[in-house]
Order: structure tokens, then sequence, then C-alpha cells
């Protein structure tokens, strides 16, 4: 079975966003007031050959451990849509 996978990555609570600081103090500049709390992740996007959707959970927390994100700053949100045909 194929699934369509999708990981949010974000920086935990309390880790410094220079990115999302820039984009936030700049916003006002551009006539966005109101934009408050800026942060920057990155968001990954692929297919994935699995048996269930057990399975395809298990290997993508495996993969974000190991590859896909710092697991000392980040924290990731993973989704997984129905079968691919």
């Amino acid at each position: 079975m194929t699934f369509d996978v999708v990981v949010e990555v974000r920086l935990r609570e309390g880790v410094a966003d220079p990115e999302g600081s820039t984009i936030e103090r700049t916003l006002p500049a551009l006539g966005f007031d109101g934009v408050r709390d800026v942060s920057v992740g990155k968001s990954i996007r692929f297919s994935l050959e699995a048996a269930d959707e057990e399975a395809a959970r298990s290997e993508v927390e495996d993969l974000c451990k190991r590859f896909l994100t710092n697991p000392v700053i980040e924290d990731s949100t993973i989704t997984i849509s129905g079968v691919v045909s």
C-alpha cells in the first residue's frame, strides 16, 4: 500500500526563531499590523510504501528521529492520508 505523508517540523517552545522574529518585525512596515507570534518551520511531503497505516506511522516516526528533524530543538507532527492508487 502507498500512503501520502506530511511531516510538519517546528522549533520547540523556548528555542529562538530568528527567521520568525525577522518576519514579525518586518510585517508592520508592509501594512500587516495584526500579525503576532510568527514562527517558521518546514513541511515535508512524500509517499511511502508500507503494509498498513500503523507500519507507515512507525517508519515515519523513525525517519523523523533519525533524519528529518533535530529532536533536541524540533518537534514534528505526522499526517498520513489514505491509500494512494
